[in-house]
């Protein structure tokens, strides 16, 4: 009997151990034929192309949609006191519709319907290119992309040092995608280290020197520590 006891008990005690650090979803948001001003009461913050880019609300998903080449992230950048210690891993439930023809990591034009950047700690590093890009932190970058090599890290065109994007689906046709991306795990086999605390992150789209033609939708994120 106690053996078994255990067996129940042990599965709890991992559960038990696992923290939320972060959570954002749509639920309970009403349909929305523009959804900017609703992100940014969740708390997103815009960089780049956002005028060329239709994000709306639809069935408690967020869909972001273009048709031109171009880029946009959005997502937080948390102050110090709020950075999230000990991240092990993020679930993201996602998918994407439409792929930007022309996309292929596996020769060089490094384009993606959506990804989610995540950013640890302030120690910057270079972009490659002096001063014509700025200096940020490591970051890790899980992305569907449809002709990428699932669990593969890429490096970008900047920020080799500091920057690993990892294709986590090659699914499309507006299926939901629940990806869990460890953190931990990849962020050591990268970079030989323990990750920082999570100071940033951000979903990007990039569409240039493809189609252009993009549609991806984000239902939830959330991020677990130890």
């Amino acid at each position: 009997m106690r053996f078994f006891i255990l067996l129940i008990f042990i599965p709890l005690l991992v559960f038990a151990q696992e923290k939320v650090l972060f959570h954002i979803d749509f639920k309970n948001t009403a349909d929305s034929n523009d959804a900017v001003n609703i992100m940014k009461q969740k708390g997103f913050d815009f960089e780049m192309d956002e005028d060329k880019f239709h994000f709306f609300i639809k069935n408690e998903r967020l869909y972001i949609e273009t048709t031109k080449q171009a880029t946009v992230l959005f997502g937080k950048l948390l102050e110090k006191k709020d950075w999230l210690k000990n991240p092990s891993y993020a679930v993201i439930k996602w998918g994407v519709e439409d792929f930007p023809q022309g996309s292929d990591w596996e020769n060089g034009n490094n384009r993606l319907p959506i990804g989610l950047i995540l950013v640890f700690g302030d120690k910057k590093l270079p972009s490659g290119i002096g001063f014509l890009a700025p200096k940020v932190p490591p970051f890790l970058c899980p992305f569907i992309g449809e002709k990428e090599k699932v669990g593969k890290p890429y490096l970008g065109k900047l920020y080799k040092k500091g920057g690993r994007y990892y294709c986590v689906s090659n699914e499309g046709d507006g299926k939901l995608i629940t990806t869990k991306f460890n953190i931990t795990k990849h962020y050591k086999q990268e970079f030989d280290a323990t990750p920082p605390p999570l100071s940033a992150y951000a979903f990007q789209i990039n569409t240039k020197d493809t189609d252009a033609k993009a549609k991806s939708f984000i239902e939830s994120l959330t991020i677990y520590g130890d």
